[in-house]
């Protein structure tokens, strides 16, 4: 985050740590009007007459119609169709923006970078420059207009209504402070709590090359294309589309326990001690314990007695979805 910005949310209460979610001593009900600080996430900008054409074929989802004040969630494979990254994209003032944990700049930077070749396409880490915050709960009538000069404002899918904005340090502190007279500043991770709710999937560096698309359900939230050009590693994930059956996919699970895991950590079926069933893609605490999105073996699932972190850890019980569980 910018040193502007930071001194901002400092300012009016917040507690910010380089590369971690802001932290306000808050708590918010369902029914409750709420922002939090999203600057904490990574961003890459891309410019020039063919940004969309060159990313639309770099990544999963069809990005050629991306309009203003929309977004779309898109996955970036390696040849073989492992997930490098899941981005949030959208457009501000022009520039192709992909949303990532800050963790990912840097290596998918450098990897976008050695296909630009000729291409009328700039890269730059914009992370520093444009603050993001979060629009989460309350009345409809207190939702955010959609039109708004210098503002570039998503409505991201959840169990809460919510809504992404996008600015400059400047204009930020400004609307921030109009949010705040009607609305109660809350720690950052409940916003990725409700991300976990809504079943969006993330990339971690952890967890970087260890999925397919399919796995963490990227084409049940509009996040694969399967009509469009090619991509790296689009045989592999077409094939798993039409030919392979998925022995693998993602769920979202509570535990009881407080416990954070971490991206990565394993989950174990308590009628196999042996061998790891699922891995963890994302969690954050809820006020019962801890949500978290996996990808776990589907004939485990159904067996149930999930466990996380050993075969005796903590159980895991599934909780449905908002898209269904679908089968690919």
């Amino acid at each position: 985050m910018s040193n502007e910005w930071n001194a901002f949310l400092a300012q009016v209460g917040g507690v910010v740590e380089a590369g971690n979610p802001t932290y306000f001593p808050h708590t918010v009900s369902a029914d409750k009007a709420a922002l939090c600080d999203l600057s904490y996430r990574g961003l890459i900008s891309v410019r020039g007459s063919e940004a969309q054409t060159f990313l639309a074929r770099q990544f999963t989802a069809d990005i050629l119609n991306l309009g203003p004040n929309q977004s779309q969630l898109s996955g970036y494979c390696s040849q073989k169709g492992r997930l490098l990254a899941v981005f949030r994209l959208f457009i501000h003032e022009g520039a192709i923006c992909l949303e990532m944990p800050r963790s990912l700049v840097e290596p998918i930077l450098k990897r976008l970078r050695m296909f630009v070749l000729r291409a009328d396409v700039a890269l730059e880490d914009s992370s520093e420059t444009l603050v993001r915050i979060g629009l989460l709960g309350g009345d409809v009538n207190e939702q955010p207009p959609m039109h708004q000069p210098e503002l570039t404002i998503l409505s991201i899918p959840g169990v809460l209504p919510r809504f992404e904005i996008i600015g400059s340090p400047t204009v930020m502190q400004q609307y921030w402070q109009e949010l705040a007279r009607t609305r109660i500043a809350i720690d950052s991770r409940l916003w990725e709590q409700q991300d976990i709710l809504a079943g969006l999937p993330v990339i971690f560096p952890q967890t970087a090359e260890a999925f397919v698309p399919q796995m963490v359900n990227l084409q049940l939230v509009g996040g694969v294309s399967f009509t469009k050009g090619c991509y790296p590693g689009q045989e592999i994930v077409a094939r798993t589309q039409y030919l392979g059956t998925l022995k693998r996919r993602m769920y979202l699970l509570h535990s009881d326990n407080g416990d954070l895991p971490a991206p990565g950590d394993f989950i174990f079926s308590a009628t196999d001690s042996e061998q790891k069933t699922g891995t963890v893609v994302h969690a954050q605490a809820s006020a019962s314990g801890t949500d978290l999105l996996a990808v776990v073996e589907i004939q485990a699932t159904e067996a149930g007695n999930l466990r996380l972190g050993a075969p005796t850890g903590p159980l895991l019980t599934v909780r449905p979805l908002p898209y269904g569980d679908q089968p690919t």
